[in-house]
């Protein structure tokens, strides 16, 4: 009789797309994550947090570009029937929370929001299915002062975070001038203004003449594939050309190339006046175009914006993996989204918002060396005596009750050398040593580690006696001493 075969041991490692965070990672986000909050709230925004599920059904289907199944999100179907899904961003389940509790809610009401999203993407490098956004909304303000406002929030938190004045630059557009454009090229399938908002989004890598190309006929990409182009004549695609080449000097001059580019469309002329509003509202808060500007080529992928619509770049120059210089990019966008309240109550609410990719700005502070991935461990005060576990726990006691971050070594005690080589994996400041003979005395031994590991790759005998890396010290002036110690190191 053969043998049941044993179930094979599950794989260690985690889903593709997907990745593990530790130490000094996670408390670096927790750290951003609070000082934006803490912008956030000084705008007078209140927090929100509403639930990682939502109907597929309430989330709509807005993303971009797809080209996974159901529509780029992680989706199954409940015992109901119904189907649910991971939210993809954080401003669709603001919109069903709105029309759920629009009665017990002040108008306008001003949010903000933290924490992971899901989106069912093709990963690839630094690209990752399940990331951290930060947002803040405004639902129920018509007056474009709202977009105005959230701009000139997000410059503050861009520069509160650590990026300094220079480093950034906040791009304001307008999706009514890119409809008014559409209007007088006389494009109005619906598939094909998609088509168009998408070529006009790829300005930046294939220039003026790669446009021209994929709104004709097409063309070859660099690794000589081609790509289908929308279709267009070239007189029907001048009005895309002129419009993305009307950046000028300044917003007064990008204003007026702008008005040219719309034509007689109404609604491309609305969408100019309410840019000019947003300007002349920035440049009355000290606001300039050195740190936010009227920028053409900015469209925003995600398709329920339908009025002023804004990016975050960071403009300093990394290198990549092949050692090339390159600009770090995108790090923050969002806009006014008129109708995406309305898909639930009926009526149109006015909305408006902005959505932080954290990981995306922890990145970028990584490359500026503001952060180094490095967190300082908690004191060890080690065990020579397993049998004297109460006065290893009060020692540790004493150095919480100060504040500081400390632990008593649980793993096996036996050998003193496995402890020191724990307290350095831990990243540990000092470790406290008491023997029987030190307690017998009334003294603690307590060694200065990081000093310890610099003197032992290149001090002399003299630095040694100079400047030791241990200390013995009364038991009442442990906390003392190690406070002293630390302090060196903050």
């Amino acid at each position: 009789m053969a043998k049941d075969k044993k179930a094979p041991r599950p794989k260690a490692q985690t889903p593709k797309g997907f990745r593990d965070y530790f130490g000094a990672e996670v408390t670096e986000r927790a750290e951003m994550l609070a000082t934006i909050a803490g912008v956030y709230r000084h705008y007078g925004f209140d927090a929100l947090e509403s639930s990682g599920v939502e109907t597929v059904e309430a989330l709509g289907k807005f993303l971009p570009d797809v080209d996974r199944p159901n529509e780029g999100v992680f989706a199954w179907q409940d015992e109901d029937d119904t189907w649910m899904a991971l939210r993809y961003d954080l401003t669709a389940p603001l919109a069903r929370v709105y029309a759920q509790h629009r009665n017990d809610l002040p108008l306008p009401y001003r949010r903000y929001a933290m924490g992971p999203v899901w989106r069912n993407e093709k990963p690839g490098p630094g690209r990752y299915r399940q990331f951290y956004q930060c947002d803040a909304d405004t639902v129920g303000a018509a007056t474009v002062a709202a977009d105005a406002e959230i701009c000139a929030m997000l410059a503050d938190t861009l520069e509160k975070v650590g990026i300094p004045r220079g480093d950034y630059l906040i791009r304001v557009n307008n999706r009514k001038v890119l409809n008014g454009v559409l209007e007088a090229m006389g494009v109005s399938d619906a598939a094909q203004a998609a088509d168009v908002l998408r070529t006009i989004d790829k300005f930046d890598k294939v220039g003026e003449a790669g446009v021209r190309e994929l709104l004709g006929k097409g063309r070859l990409d660099a690794s000589g594939a081609y790509i289908d182009g929308v279709g267009l004549s070239e007189e029907q695609a001048e009005p895309v050309i002129t419009f993305l080449t009307s950046k000028g000097a300044d917003n007064a001059a990008t204003l007026e190339n702008l008005r040219g580019a719309v034509g007689e469309s109404a609604v491309g002329a609305e969408g100019v006046t309410e840019l000019q509003q947003i300007a002349d509202l920035l440049a009355a808060q000290g606001y300039g175009p050195d740190r936010i500007v009227i920028d053409p080529s900015v469209v925003r992928g995600l398709g329920y914006y339908t009025g002023p619509v804004f990016e975050a770049e960071l403009t300093f120059e990394i290198l990549d993996e092949k050692g090339r210089k390159r600009q770090f990019g995108s790090v923050a966008g969002g806009g006014r989204y008129d109708d995406l309240v309305k898909r639930f109550t009926g009526q149109a609410v006015p909305a408006t918002g902005v959505s932080i990719g954290v990981d995306r700005l922890l990145a970028a502070l990584r490359e500026k060396g503001r952060l180094t991935s490095t967190e300082q461990g908690p004191v060890v005060v080690t065990v020579m005596d397993r049998d004297r576990m109460a006065d290893y726990q009060a020692m540790v006691a004493d150095l919480r009750q100060a504040g500081i971050r400390a632990e008593v070594y649980l793993g096996n005690p036996k050998n003193f050398g496995n402890q020191l080589k724990y307290a350095d994996k831990r990243q540990s400041p000092v470790a406290v040593i008491e023997g029987g003979d030190e307690k017998d005395r009334g003294v603690v031994q307590i060694k200065d580690l990081i000093l310890g590991a610099k003197m032992a790759e290149n001090a002399t005998l003299e630095e040694w006696k100079d400047r030791p890396s241990q200390y013995e010290v009364p038991r009442a002036d442990l906390v003392a001493k190690v406070r002293e110690i630390l302090d060196l190191y903050s």
